[in-house]
């Protein structure tokens, strides 16, 4: 214990079954505070987004039956010798820690050797899975009972260490987790338990995601069925009448996006959002932004501007990387952007949203959410001529909200504030993907997604993207889409991720996915 650090700990967080929506707050803030995170393979690159961007990410590779990349001895160390160092350790685990995730295992090495530790529970797939495919585990109809057991508990021993005997009449509903590559000897295990092969039964695999695909069948069928399905792991397998309630409640392969796999080229930092409301329409986010948000190299402009403030009579946000980028230089001069008289004009809800949560007081936000929108209030709120405009923006920001206040008498000073660079660290995937035909639906957010996307395409990757539904978040967009010889399939009416999103959806509904099951 000599040379231990006071404060480390370790915290067991689950990352739910797959859908990263349903990672729970308290494990989202434990991410945000983590120094290290020791995570699963099958954790989604957005739960691990919720980390901080200086905490160390370690891959442990543990997948159901696949050999892990390290041994639960060496993760175990891990967990020990970080705390130990001080630091604060998120352990995240698939589903919830204590549901077949050795959690109760790596609680117990850290209590033997002194560390402090919380467990965050997590959504498990054993009741998430199903509840996506339409299976409730109690229905009064036809469930008071359900138990969870495992595939393997000991993988050289499949189903001895389970009391299948009494397992398989003793509930109305069994769940199985870890079950699919021994699938066939525990159907007959059930079966000659007194099971009746007629029992309805499901597979359910990838649940929660885009990717969920269900078979339903007879017990006895169950494992012919998955095999010519092509069913694999991750899968909850769930026997029971309840099963017969799928029909009606499956809800989310009904969804528009159901199915679909939609690109977000927004930088990484902005993507939560737009990426969230995909899922929610059951379509699979796939973000690789085309572009970053950096700082200035050279900031004596903005500085200078920062330094003049009191000159401006109203300062105009035309983005929400504007009102980070100006907040951040002037609390690094010590220059309050709350100034009295000051008045603030935010181009939309999101800008003003981001203001707000800066310090920035907001004045004014139109109900049209860009440039020329933001112009036309600014003209109905003040008599523009005669005042002094301060405008930060990107380096290669649009001309259409200074030119219309100039033409109204005001004096704009544009200064740039913020420096937007192509993401080329993911390009050779999104070729990929496109090459492919892995994607159903790009969508673009600023005419600088579009020029970086376009840049970072092979020739055969951009023949792809226009066999793709492509969608804009506004005209501005839209008409960068155009000229580049991509037009946009889908507009909102509003510019907003989600009316991009409910478009996008609209688009897709007439021929969303029905459930997959075998006949």
């Amino acid at each position: 214990m000599s040379g231990r650090v006071a404060g480390g700990r370790v915290v067991l967080v689950g990352a739910g079954p797959g859908d990263p929506g349903l990672l729970t707050l308290r494990g989202a803030e434990a991410l945000r505070r983590a120094d290290v995170v020791l995570y699963d393979q099958l954790v989604d690159d957005a739960v691990l987004g919720h980390a901080s961007p200086d905490a160390e990410l370690i891959n442990v590779g543990k997948r159901g039956h696949d050999a892990p990349t390290r041994s639960q001895d060496d993760i175990n160390a891990l967990l020990v010798r970080f705390a130990h160092d001080g630091k604060v350790v998120v352990r995240l685990k698939g589903g919830d820690p204590f549901v077949f995730g050795r959690g109760g295992e790596e609680a117990s090495a850290c209590v033997a050797a002194g560390v402090t530790f919380e467990v965050v529970p997590g959504v498990t797939s054993a009741l998430s899975a199903l509840s996506h495919a339409g299976i409730p585990v109690t229905d009064r109809r036809y469930s008071a009972s359900f138990a969870v057991v495992t595939g393997h508990n000991d993988p050289t021993q499949v189903t001895a260490a389970t009391r299948w005997e009494a397992l398989a009449t003793a509930v109305d509903t069994l769940v199985i987790l870890m079950g699919m590559r021994n699938l066939p000897r525990l159907v007959e295990r059930i079966l000659s338990a007194g099971r009746s092969p007629d029992t309805p039964a499901a597979a359910v695999m990838w649940g929660t995601t885009a990717r969920q695909e269900t078979v339903v069948a007879p017990l006895a069928d169950l494992p012919k069925r998955v095999e010519e399905a092509g069913l694999g792991a991750p899968a909850v397998v769930v026997v029971g009448d309840v099963v017969r309630l799928r029909d009606e409640l499956a809800w989310f392969e009904r969804l528009p996006l159901f199915g679909r796999r939609v690109l977000v080229t927004r930088p990484e930092a902005q993507a939560f959002e737009l990426s969230s409301v995909i899922r929610a329409f059951g379509g699979d986010a796939i973000e690789l932004p085309t572009v970053r948000i950096e700082p200035l190299e050279d900031a004596s402009a903005l500085d200078e501007a920062l330094q003049r403030i009191d000159v401006y009579d109203v300062l105009l946000l035309a983005s929400a990387n504007a009102a980070r980028a100006l907040a951040a230089r002037s609390t690094e001069l010590g220059i309050p952007l709350d100034r009295p008289g000051l008045r603030v004009g935010c181009v939309g809800a999101r800008t003003a949203e981001a203001a707000g949560e800066l310090g920035i007081p907001v004045h004014l936000v139109p109900p049209r959410a860009d440039g020329e929108g933001l112009a036309e209030a600014v003209a109905q709120w003040l008599e523009p001529a005669g005042l002094r405009f301060l405008l930060p923006r990107s380096e290669v920001g649009r001309d259409a909200l200074p030119d219309a206040i100039t033409a109204a008498g005001g004096e704009v000073e544009t200064v740039t504030a913020y420096r937007t660079v192509g993401a080329e660290a993911g390009a050779e995937r999104l070729n990929e993907e496109l090459e492919a035909g892995r994607l159903d639906a790009l969508t673009f957010t600023s005419p600088s997604t579009v020029r970086h996307f376009l840049a970072m395409l092979r020739p055969a990757a951009r023949e792809a993207a226009r066999r793709c539904v492509v969608a804009a978040i506004g005209a501005t967009t839209a008409e960068a889409l155009r000229e580049a010889g991509l037009p946009a399939r889908v507009v909102p009416e509003r510019p907003e991720a989600a009316a991009l999103v409910a478009a996008l959806a609209s688009h897709f509904g007439g021929s969303g996915a029905e459930p997959k099951e075998a006949s």
